[in-house]
């Protein structure tokens, strides 16, 4: 088959699938978004890929406007039309679509109709929750209106769509309930890729020349959003001088970070680029702790990507996120981490606490971290669970 893989972000994971899916003899065309601000996986054909995987990136002609709402709205349906193009030009067999935001998703699915390509809907979120959480305050007389509408959009085009990919469990009773048949759901997990985030040395020469030689390390790698509040940064910060909390990300909220940080003279917080794929394995393993964190709204609907790869990594991790959520069932039944409700500073400071205090809980987290992802993070199993969605 010639498999389209459309990945709005390009995350690490979703490249590496298409590499499997070439590897197993199918042409494979990775599209993504190159303008998107967050960690970009291995996006560039590397020798030893195969013949029949491409890569390609799908570029603006002005830099993304993401804090802007009509500006980013117009960009994203210009990308949705971009990619839509691509499409009809490429005639795949199929199109996997994941982390394209609703506008850019509806161009998408178009396209793939138009040429009579199957269509797989990789769903990473529910997205229209988000939007009723934060468009009704930003817009407060038509902002219930555009959310109602995007719920609309979102359930619509995932009842259109041949087969759904859902990243839990959490989400099949709300697809079901929405008139999305059973049948057409599969529930696949994220994952990281293994071979490209090894466990590495906590003081490799790269991870020296990055942290320095003071104290513990706290490390926050990934994007910071609405659904982040960068509070638990800053609580860190303070609660522990002689500690290290390196945050590596981009972005308003990131550069808000970091005036709080200066405003508050916190010199032990430091707010950077994110590094280049090939230097994340040394980023990660040069951490003592990691930290995620994700607010009350996102319940279930969202599933932090960026703890997949800590795990990988080898290296616990610190959460404060609702309990519901996937990401926190997984490090309490792994014994991978600590977390606590995403409203309890005090508790997240005090397992801050107890893993700064305990290298030897750290080391076993770390061990037990990895070792799930040994299990889980099986790249040929993923990818012969794919092929099944994909063929059926």
């Amino acid at each position: 088959m010639h498999i389209l893989i459309s990945d709005y972000s390009g995350h690490p994971f979703q490249v590496q699938l298409s590499r499997e899916l070439a590897c197993r003899g199918h042409r494979v065309t990775h599209l993504h978004f190159a303008g998107f601000q967050t960690p970009k996986g291995n996006l560039t054909v590397q020798p030893g890929d195969p013949e029949q995987f491409a890569v390609e990136a799908i570029t603006l002609d002005r830099p993304f406007a993401k804090a802007t709402f009509v500006a980013r709205w117009r960009q994203e349906n210009e990308v949705g039309r971009r990619i839509a193009a691509r499409i009809v030009e490429l005639r795949p067999d199929v199109v996997v679509s994941s982390n394209a935001p609703l506008d850019t998703q509806r161009h998408i699915q178009r396209a793939a109709r138009k040429i009579g390509a199957r269509f797989v809907f990789w769903l990473q979120d529910i997205y229209s929750r988000a939007i009723g959480a934060v468009v009704p305050q930003k817009i407060p007389v038509a902002g219930h209106a555009i959310a109602a509408w995007y719920k609309h959009l979102e359930f619509a085009m995932l009842r259109k769509s041949d087969r759904v990919v859902a990243i839990t469990e959490d989400f099949r009773p709300i697809l079901t309930k929405a008139g999305i048949a059973d049948s057409r759901i599969a529930v696949i997990e994220n994952w990281a890729p293994l071979d490209e985030i090894p466990p590495m040395p906590r003081d490799s020469v790269w991870a020296q020349a990055y942290y320095g030689q003071t104290g513990l390390r706290f490390l926050y790698s990934g994007t910071l959003g609405y659904k982040h509040n960068p509070h638990w940064l800053l609580a860190l910060a303070l609660r522990f001088p002689d500690a290290q909390v390196c945050v590596t990300s981009q972005g308003e909220v990131a550069d808000g970070l970091a005036g709080d940080a200066a405003a508050a003279g916190l010199t032990n917080l430091s707010v950077r680029a994110w590094v280049p794929f090939a230097d994340l394995p040394a980023l990660l393993g040069g951490a003592d702790v990691m930290v995620a964190f994700i607010e009350p709204e996102a319940g279930i609907y969202s599933v932090p990507s960026k703890i997949l790869s800590y795990l990988s990594a080898g290296r616990p991790v610190l959460g404060a996120m609702p309990r519901e959520n996937l990401a926190t069932r997984l490090l309490e039944m792994h014994q991978a981490g600590l977390v606590c409700d995403c409203s309890d500073t005090e508790a997240f400071l005090a397992n801050a606490q107890r893993l700064a205090d305990d290298a030897a809980l750290r080391q076993t987290m770390g061990h037990n971290a990895r070792s799930y992802a040994l299990r889980a993070f099986d790249i040929e199993n993923i990818g012969e669970r794919f092929l099944g969605v994909i063929a059926n």
